[in-house]
C-alpha cells in the first residue's frame, strides 16, 4: 500500500476539521447588511430571471460552488457529487488547489471526475505561493497552469491568495515576493480569477490585480470558514504550540466579506464568498455589487452525503434568493444590483474608514 503524501494528508485533515470543528469567524457580518422591503413589488415571482453570464458562460443562477478539495481519496467522491449537482442546477464550480496532482499525477482523477458531468463553468485552481520558488520547491509556471486547466477541461483558472493560511500553517510557504508578476504572466495567457480564501481583498490589492490582467475577483472575505482556525486545530494535533497560538491569534483576521465587495469594486466582476450560508446572504452580496455568490462549507457538508443532497441545498438557496428578489421588486440580477442596501456597524465602519 502506497503511503499518502504530506499534501494528501493535509487535504484530508482540512476537510475533516471543517466538517467536525467550529472554524467559523466569530461574527456574522451578513447580519450588518439589510435589503429594503418593497411592500408593492409589482412583479411576479415566477417571472424572476436568475440567469447571469460569467466568463462567457450562462449560469441558470448566480452561484458558484467554491473551490474546496481534491488530491486525496475522499476528494474524488466529493468532487463528483458537487459536479453532478452543479450541472443539474446550472451553476459554476471550482476545484480545490491542484498542487497535489501536479506533484503526484495519479491524484489527477480526484479532480478530473468533474469533467464527467457537464458543469456549465469550471475553474481550475493554483495557489499564488506556488507561483514563486519556495524553500526546496520550484515555482509553477505556464506549463503547470495548462496542466491544471487541461486536467479538468476548465474554462478559467483561479489563483488563490492564501497567505494568512500559509503563515499559520506548520508547513506553510513563506515567500510572497514576485507573486503579482507571476499572476500577470498567467493572466496574459489564460483567463484568470484571483481569489482570497477568507481574509478579503482591499481596494489597493484589487487595483493591482486588475492591472495585472485578472478578469474577475473572488473577494473571499472574513465571515465564513477561517483557515487560521483550521490550522489552529492542525497545529494542536501536531503539538506545535507556536502555530497553534498563531492560528488562534489570527482566527478573525481579515476584511469582512460585505465590506470587501465594496472595497474591491474596481470595475471587474466580483464573487461574494465568505460566510454565505443562504440565498438571502447571496442576495445581499449581489446587491452590494457582486455578480455571483460563492458557497463552500454548506456544499461540502451536503457532498459528504450525496449529489442529491447538494442539489437540494442549491435549490433551497435559489428559492431563498428568488424570495429576496421578489420582496425587493427585482426581476433580474442587474435589477437586484441596483437595489438600496442599508449597512450597519461594524461593517459600516470599514466603509467609512475607506471614505475618510
Amino acid at each position: 500500500m502506497v503511503e499518502p503524501s504530506k499534501t494528501e494528508q493535509r487535504k484530508a485533515e482540512h476537510v475533516n476539521i471543517i466538517l467536525k470543528e467550529n472554524v467559523s469567524a466569530e461574527y456574522n457580518y451578513w447580519n450588518d447588511i439589510h435589503l429594503v422591503h418593497d411592500a408593492l413589488p409589482e412583479i411576479d415571482l415566477d417571472a424572476i430571471d436568475l440567469s447571469v453570464k460569467f466568463f462567457g458562460k450562462k449560469l441558470r443562477a448566480p452561484l458558484i460552488i467554491s473551490s474546496m478539495t481534491g488530491g486525496f481519496g475522499m476528494g474524488k467522491e466529493i468532487n463528483a457529487n458537487l459536479a453532478k449537482a452543479a450541472a443539474e442546477v446550472g451553476v459554476a464550480m471550482g476545484v480545490g488547489s491542484q498542487r497535489a496532482a501536479l506533484e503526484k499525477p495519479e491524484l489527477a482523477a480526484t479532480y478530473a471526475v468533474v469533467r464527467d458531468h457537464g458543469v456549465p463553468l469550471v475553474f481550475a485552481n493554483l495557489g499564488a505561493p506556488q507561483l514563486v520558488p519556495q524553500e526546496g520547491k520550484r515555482a509553477y509556471g505556464l506549463a503547470d497552469a495548462k496542466r491544471a486547466i487541461d486536467m479538468i477541461d476548465a474554462d478559467a483558472l483561479i489563483i488563490h491568495l492564501n497567505f494568512l493560511q500559509e503563515v499559520v500553517q506548520p508547513e506553510g510557504d513563506r515567500r510572497a515576493k514576485g507573486c503579482l508578476a507571476a499572476i500577470r504572466t498567467l493572466a496574459a495567457k489564460f483567463p484568470v480569477m484571483a481569489k482570497e480564501t477568507g481574509a478579503g481583498i482591499s481596494r489597493e490589492a484589487a487595483t493591482r490585480l486588475k492591472e495585472a490582467g485578472v478578469q474577475a475577483i473572488d473577494v473571499g472575505g472574513l465571515g465564513g470558514t477561517s483557515f487560521s482556525a483550521v490550522e489552529h486545530y492542525r497545529a494542536r494535533k501536531e503539538a506545535s504550540s507556536l502555530k497553534e497560538r498563531l492560528g488562534a491569534t489570527f482566527w478573525n483576521w481579515g476584511i469582512p466579506t460585505p465590506a470587501s465587495i465594496r472595497l474591491a469594486d474596481v470595475g471587474l466582476p466580483l464573487i461574494a464568498t465568505g460566510g454565505i450560508r443562504s440565498g438571502l446572504d447571496a442576495a445581499k452580496g449581489i446587491a452590494l455589487g457582486a455578480t455571483v455568490a460563492g458557497m463552500a462549507k454548506p456544499m461540502l457538508e451536503a457532498a459528504k452525503v450525496s449529489a442529491d443532497a447538494v442539489v437540494a441545498e442549491l435549490r433551497a438557496v435559489i428559492e431563498e434568493l428568488k424570495a429576496a428578489m421578489f420582496l425587493t421588486g427585482s426581476t433580474s440580477i442587474p435589477e437586484l444590483q441596483e437595489r438600496k442596501v442599508i449597512v450597519s456597524p461594524p461593517t459600516l465602519s470599514w466603509l467609512e474608514a475607506r471614505e475618510a
